[in-house]
């Protein structure tokens, strides 16, 4: 029986769910929010909760000890000098989890974490407000809007001229079609042998013989 064995396993070895840890709070400490699962995220908190207080020490010893759990210097240095001395009167409850809806693809339950007491951060969840424009902007609005007309009244004059002259080559290739047709005609009527009055000659001769 698993009495009072709370390490969540995350489905992942010892090995790979520490540098998964890390990662997140690594990421954490430079976006100051982070949006994972429900699980990683309870997972990460009281891991993130503990570099804190060590960033709150300020020691050597403490920060040493913060990179051989983060392994990542830059990050232990903001924790220290950026994040720590916000939360230098909070005993405790340094972070917060908000809790998202499901996951589009597999369902899985997703949460925001985040420090409490870091900078305000952009929130996707917030309605986007549009604000009107100034006033300021009319004016170069029309004067796009009067040259996009002017473009336009160009636009259609000039499409009117390439269709004119498009349709009157349209007639003349038709009518130089119609006039060769007719030539050939011509032409082959002239050149046709009238062979109806020699067969009537030929055969009313051979009756007589």
């Amino acid at each position: 029986m698993r009495h009072q064995k709370k390490t969540v396993k995350l489905g992942r070895t010892a090995e790979h769910r520490k540098a998964l840890l890390a990662n997140q709070v690594c990421s954490l400490i430079e976006h100051s929010r982070i949006k994972t699962t429900l699980a990683k995220a309870k997972a990460v908190r009281p891991f993130a909760e503990k570099m804190l207080t060590l960033g709150k020490g300020g020691t050597l010893h403490d920060r040493r000890n913060a990179i051989s759990y983060l392994h990542q210097p830059k990050m232990v240095k903001k924790l220290f000098e950026e994040i720590a001395p916000r939360s230098a009167n909070r005993n405790g409850g340094y972070t917060r989890i908000i809790k998202l809806g499901p996951r589009m693809s597999d369902s899985a339950k997703m949460a925001y974490i985040e420090w409490v007491d870091a900078a305000p951060v952009a929130d996707d969840l917030a309605p986007k407000t549009v604000t009107a424009p100034a006033a300021k902007e009319a004016k170069p609005a029309a004067d796009k809007s009067a040259k996009a007309d002017k473009g336009a009244a160009e636009t259609g004059d000039e499409t009117a001229r390439k269709k004119r002259t498009t349709g009157s080559r349209r007639n003349a290739a038709i009518a130089k079609r119609a006039q060769e047709k007719s030539n050939k005609a011509n032409a082959s009527a002239q050149a046709k042998p009238k062979l109806g009055g020699n067969r009537m000659k030929t055969r009313s001769g051979s009756r007589g013989k």
